[in-house]
């Protein structure tokens, strides 16, 4: 699956497919145990599908809410007061 096919999916059928991927991703494992894979390459392609899908899938929730925690907290930090520096609660020994 490329990423155009991905791009046309709605949000629902990318959890959809995300799923179906996870569980293919298991039941390939699965297959190992039983000796029963014969193209091993199947990982490498489903773990890149899932990959771009999860990829997608966070892309569309930063577009939605782009205000994001990093941004957030900076903006924070700049508009808070400055603390005063800490003391240090270490005894020392006479």
């Amino acid at each position: 699956m490329d990423m155009k096919e991905i791009k046309k999916l709605n949000d629902e059928e990318l959890g959809l497919e995300s799923g179906r991927v996870r569980r293919a991703i298991f039941n390939l494992r699965s297959q190992v145990v039983t000796e029963k894979v014969k193209d091993s390459s199947q990982f490498g392609k489903l773990r890149t599908d899932l990959a771009r899908l999860l990829t997608e899938a966070s892309s569309r929730r930063v577009a939605k809410n782009p205000v994001t925690r990093k941004a957030a907290t900076r903006a924070e930090r700049k508009s808070a007061p400055k603390a005063a520096p800490k003391s240090s609660s270490k005894k020392v020994k006479s």
